[in-house]
């Protein structure tokens, strides 16, 4: 079975590859993939969160549909666009204490 970030970097790549120019906007994003689990008995999916500045979410909102084809076609079931600005200055995220990678990450792609 492929990790998440295996995924993650296909689903970039792919993008990069076939539409050059929003895999250009992809490249100030934080792409990750995200697995949950939904219903009884519990059921496994995944899906793509993309993490972005407010200045870059207009410009992939316009590509959501070409995005989320992809993402269909690797057998992952959205796309999901974050404000990574957002995510940040909620005081109740756990965020940097659960995840302190993604939390640095997150502080480079909202500038």
């Amino acid at each position: 079975m492929l990790t998440e970030d295996i995924l993650a970097q296909e689903f970039t790549r792919l993008v990069k590859q076939y539409y050059p120019q929003v895999g250009e906007i992809l490249e100030g994003c934080h792409v990750k993939v995200i697995t949950g689990f939904w219903g009884r008995p519990a059921k496994r999916f995944q899906y793509i969160g993309i993490y972005c500045s407010e200045e870059i979410m207009p410009h992939l909102q316009t590509h959501k549909e070409i995005l989320r084809e992809i993402a269909e076609n690797m057998g992952l079931i959205q796309v999901v666009l974050m404000n990574a600005k957002r995510l940040l200055r909620d005081p109740l995220s756990k965020l940097k204490h659960a995840d302190p990678r993604l939390w640095l990450e997150l502080q480079l792609v909202s500038v």
